[in-house]
């Protein structure tokens, strides 16, 4: 495709326009840390202050903190907010140098989100960021395909069905596993590492046979007894991470766990529990993961290599291609511009310039998503649209930035 077409001329955000005549000015960013200043979810005393990750929960347009022992824990309805700070020297050779933090701020989109509550995180995000300095880098996630960083914050990440808007169904406070057998109330959770990842995804699943993939490992529960069902294809570490999900769903109450494996004869009770067939019609147990990592995706749904600038040095804003292939590298970044690199799919990154104009600083998730339908629109990729979407600061670049544009 020719990367600039319908890109190229962004009339519709004219410089002069007195929308954005402010946008990035001192009193913008004085309105905007007056604004974050007040949000009682940054003002605890730890955000910008400690390292470590912090999360929050959109729930009616309020950011509500998440308890230390729920991080990593998301619903498929809702949006979430997720900041990491680190330790950074300045000078690394020297015992004494000033240390300060840097920051990332994810949020994370579930596949069931409304769009308010998407609409709050991503405005959130930009005011968290103000709050920190504005030098934080912002990244946009999809429950679908995550980024390898994402997935490298937590050692399990566990996504079940629900939502603050629908409520949850799974184990309530008070709920007993009388009441859920009764009800016949069955959860399914499917355990897997996505491939080249330490972190292991645990994620609520249809409660029928189609779910299962004999490459993964399933816990069942029925309310009076846990099942774990073991593909005939999983890895001994799927085995011992459902083991601890096991464990940790037992402590809150006691019932009697079984586990098979799929080479077993025994493991087509569960099977038939889910709705399956009988032993001499058994059905192909073959389902995709859910949850892919970026990595891992876009291995299977690679583009080209591409780096464009965004630029308003001739009086309007334009989008230009110039650069792809392995080549690019961060000497053809310019600090007075934005510049967006498209990581062959694994990640877009939007690197804005220390000297880029109020206008350009403004557009850039407008560009990359402008970008993103571009893409899909000339058949490229269809699935474009889940690419991990990423912006950084000139001179706060993160090692997963400065490993894309390195040569």
């Amino acid at each position: 495709m020719a990367p600039h077409e319908g890109l190229v001329h962004l009339k519709e955000y004219d410089i002069e326009d007195s929308n954005v005549e402010l946008i990035g000015t001192d009193i913008d960013h004085q309105v905007k840390y007056n604004s974050a200043a007040t949000e009682p979810a940054w003002n605890d005393g730890r955000v910008g202050k400690q390292p470590g990750i912090l999360v929050w929960r959109i729930e009616d347009f309020t950011v509500v903190p998440q308890p230390a022992d729920k991080r990593g824990e998301f619903y498929d309805g809702d949006s979430y907010i997720v900041l990491h700070s680190w330790t950074i020297k300045d000078d690394k050779n020297d015992d004494d140098a000033a240390e300060r933090l840097g920051h990332e701020i994810f949020f994370w989109l579930g596949s069931k989100t409304s769009q308010d509550e998407a609409g709050t995180a991503a405005y959130k995000t930009v005011e968290l960021d103000e709050f920190l300095g504005g030098a934080a880098t912002q990244r946009r996630e999809l429950q679908k395909a995550p980024s390898d960083d994402f997935l490298a914050l937590f050692p399990r990440l566990t996504i079940r069905s629900g939502g603050v808007a629908s409520g949850f169904r799974h184990v309530e406070a008070g709920e007993t596993s009388a009441e859920r057998e009764r009800e016949g109330i069955r959860t399914l959770l499917r355990v897997f590492r996505p491939a080249g990842q330490g972190a292991v995804v645990v994620y609520e699943v249809e409660p029928t046979w189609e779910s299962l993939d004999e490459g993964d490992v399933f816990v069942l529960d029925v309310g009076n007894k846990i099942w774990v069902w073991q593909g005939g294809k999983c890895s001994p570490m799927e085995k011992a991470k459902a083991a601890q999900v096991v464990h940790d769903m037992t402590q809150a109450k006691h019932v009697d766990v079984e586990v098979v494996s799929q080479t077993e004869s025994r493991s087509w009770v569960v099977v038939r529990m889910l709705g399956g067939g009988e032993d001499g019609d058994r059905p192909t147990l073959s389902r995709a993961r859910p949850v892919v990592a970026s990595s891992r995706w876009q291995q299977e749904h690679k583009r080209p290599r591409r780096l464009f600038r965004l630029t308003d040095e001739s009086g309007e804003l334009t989008f230009q291609a110039v650069k792809e292939g392995s080549s690019i590298s961060s000497g053809d970044l310019n600090g007075d511009d934005v510049f967006l690199l498209d990581d062959e799919g694994k990640t877009i990154w939007v690197w804005v310039g220390s000297g880029a104009s109020k206008a350009e600083r403004a557009l850039w998730l407008k560009v990359a998503q402008s970008y993103v339908r571009r893409v899909q629109a000339d058949g490229e990729a269809s699935e474009a649209y889940l690419t991990p979407i990423a912006q950084v600061h000139q001179g706060h670049e993160t090692a997963s930035f400065r490993k894309a544009i390195a040569v």
